[in-house]
């Protein structure tokens, strides 16, 4: 990186305050075959003094940053509905007395299909949330098996049948491909079944075989195949090419939305790498130009702050270089790029002149293509995003 295009301190945009805020709910009805997210089964008895707990950490952040406006709340899991109906809104009851909600501000809420009842949904429709997001990963039974999912394709559509009757503006469902001995057909059905549920927003995720998880250990030891990733590409284009033609705008590697207006807000702030705030075991956070990462295990969040102690199991100062670069990182996985008139009105200078070397590499190898906007990934390098995005690392 050349000295001039270095910035000596963190930009203004990174030590703003926080306009998004993350709630992590660590429980679950039951543990999945790939999924190494902080994640609990069975921990019922929990419930209560967690929530307890979270609105004091909620209530502590609030006033640390005097309740700042909110544009985004997103609560999060493990699988937050798994929550009675009472626990729910009194967080986000907490919530909207330690922070100010900035008018239209969107509130998510992820859900697990078989977890949601009317009543629930028309609660939290009523307490203020407008944003529904939906694990459902797949709508084959084969698949869900396979996955460890505890709902059935059934029980998925009747959810979104009850989000609509509850009045619930949007809702996003997300579904996995690239699942091992999936062909591409059982993909293309699994898309379309989605669509004919009429989602307003899609995330479709790759598998990603995590270690520890049964589904990586089924693999290792030959007992589940070996997922193909020539075949998940494949997958990957079909749904680019299938979702335009069904009136979806792809916004972001994963994800596709109806409308610019139903994109998910809280998830472009950590795209656009701005502040955000995260109450929660194994809630992160990215505030004054640190990272701070909560305790992951819910009863060692609950036992900290019933002690009046720091959550804080880790932390990393956020140098100027790291800054640039992940601003560039998470800023490609747009499909409109990183625009170059904000880069340079929040680093006072072009990515071009910062990163001649790894936007020029990468555009000869047909990854990037640099316009007067934006600079971007192409259709190639959306497949191959990693082999771009390591050439910007400092």
């Amino acid at each position: 990186m050349p000295d001039q295009a270095e910035p000596s301190h963190l930009s203004a945009a990174a030590c703003a305050p926080p306009a998004s805020l993350y709630l992590h709910i660590p429980f679950c009805p039951a543990k999945c075959s790939y999924c190494d997210f902080s994640s609990y089964p069975r921990l019922g008895a929990l419930y209560a003094p967690y929530v307890e707990a979270l609105l004091r950490e909620v209530e502590q952040t609030g006033a640390q940053w005097g309740r700042p406006p909110l544009q985004t709340v997103y609560i999060g899991g493990g699988t937050p509905t798994v929550l009675p109906a009472a626990l729910l809104l009194r967080l986000l009851e907490a919530t909207a007395r330690a922070f100010e909600l900035a008018p239209g501000a969107e509130i998510t809420i992820e859900a697990n299909p078989g977890t949601v009842t009317l009543e629930l949904l028309d609660a939290l429709r009523r307490a203020g949330v407008n944003r529904l997001s939906y694990g459902v990963q797949s709508l084959q039974p084969a698949f869900l098996r396979l996955l460890g999912r505890s709902h059935s394709a059934a029980q998925a559509a009747q959810a979104v049948r009850l989000a609509r009757a509850a009045g619930l503006p949007a809702i996003s469902l997300d579904l996995i491909y690239g699942l091992p001995g999936q062909a591409p057909a059982a993909w293309q059905a699994d898309l379309e079944a989605a669509l004919a549920l009429e989602p307003d927003h899609l995330s479709l995720y790759a598998l990603t075989l995590e270690p520890g998880t049964p589904l990586a250990e089924g693999v290792s030891c030959g007992a589940v195949p070996e997922p193909d990733a020539e075949l998940a590409a494949e997958m990957y284009e079909h749904a680019e090419a299938r979702l335009p033609q069904a009136g979806y705008d792809h916004y972001e590697l994963s994800n596709w939305a109806r409308t610019p207006a139903q994109r998910s807000r809280h998830n472009l702030t950590y795209w656009r790498n701005l502040p955000y705030a995260g109450c929660g075991a194994a809630a992160y956070s990215f505030l004054a130009g640190r990272r701070r990462g909560n305790v992951a295990h819910p009863r060692d969040y609950v036992a900290r702050i019933q002690r009046g102690e720091s959550t804080t199991a880790e932390e990393e100062r956020i140098s100027p270089k790291l800054e640039l670069a992940e601003t560039m990182i998470l800023g490609l996985r747009l499909v409109a790029g990183v625009s170059r008139a904000r880069f340079r009105a929040r680093f006072g200078a072009d990515p071009i002149a910062v990163y001649p070397e790894a936007i020029g590499e990468s555009t000869a190898l047909g990854l990037l293509e640099t316009g007067d906007e934006a600079i971007r990934l192409t259709p190639r390098g959306r497949l191959l995003g990693n082999q771009v995005f390591v050439r910007f690392l400092p």
